[in-house]
């Protein structure tokens, strides 16, 4: 199975990313003012760079390094000596658990939030959105993940299931889609929602720094972070940051250089 990682990835990714764009096409939740063709070519491309960003500087990835630290023993889980499924449940859940605590770091810390504001400067919210990380935010993850791993001992099926959730997920919550509302509040409560998670991308700094889930919405209500919607409402709210705020900003080379380009800097808290 792990020999074919590659390709169950990338199935899963084109699936999902086609299915999502046919129900925005079919469903959007709100009207967007800027075109796709002006973002989604530059978010695309992004994908692009990150990947390559990340097979060159980490030989291993995330799923190797659990094959390693199973190999040699190390971690929790392989000290724990438990069945096999409920260390992959275990392991899955506290990766999630750990993509929250960084996501908060990301914004708390300023050097951090300059890498990972890229990602909130998008002007529009769709699946693309959930896409546009900078690669120098995806690597730092990268390396930040394989720690956890190795720490943790998770079993590299866990690591795989995850990392093909996250990646689902992250384009399913990031979709401008209208859902039946009595199903979206069902799934809320069980997954990150594109309602839920929408507010998070809101330029009103509370409600940036609120709903930091990606895969599964207990983390928040866990820790005092979750916002049931945008005070100006789905419809009303603006999307983006202060920032950056013009077309020109859209295009891949200005989001590549974003994390150096000095702007007022709003403080900010775990």
């Amino acid at each position: 199975m792990f020999d074919h990682e590659p390709v169950i990835r990338l199935g899963v990714f084109t699936g999902i990313l086609l299915l999502m764009m046919l129900a925005e096409a079919a469903a959007p939740r709100r009207d967007q003012h800027y075109t796709r063709r002006q973002r989604w070519p530059n978010n695309l491309l992004m994908v692009v760079v990150d990947t390559l960003s990340v097979r060159l500087l980490f030989p291993v990835a995330a799923v190797g390094a659990a094959v390693m630290a199973n190999e040699q023993a190390w971690g929790l889980l392989n000290l724990a000596n438990l069945p096999v499924w409920l260390s992959v449940i275990l392991a899955v859940i506290a990766l999630d658990l750990a993509i929250y605590l960084q996501h908060r770091v990301f914004h708390a810390v300023p050097w951090l939030w300059r890498l990972h504001r890229m990602h909130h400067a998008d002007l529009e919210f769709d699946v693309t959105t959930g896409l546009r990380f900078h690669p120098l935010e995806i690597v730092l993850s990268m390396a930040i993940k394989i720690t956890v791993v190795v720490a943790l001992g998770a079993p590299a099926l866990a690591v795989l299931i995850f990392e093909v959730i996250l990646n689902a997920t992250s384009m399913f919550n990031h979709g401008n889609v209208r859902l039946p509302q009595g199903l979206e509040q069902r799934l809320r409560r069980v997954v990150v929602t594109p309602e839920m998670h929408r507010v998070h991308h809101s330029i009103v700094p509370e409600e940036t720094d609120s709903n930091f889930g990606f895969n599964f919405p207990w983390w928040d209500r866990l820790f005092g972070t979750y916002r049931d919607r945008p005070s100006a409402g789905h419809i009303g709210m603006v999307i983006g940051i202060e920032e950056f705020r013009e077309p020109q900003d859209l295009r891949l080379d200005q989001m590549l250089i974003q994390p150096f380009r000095s702007t007022y800097r709003r403080s900010r808290s775990l």
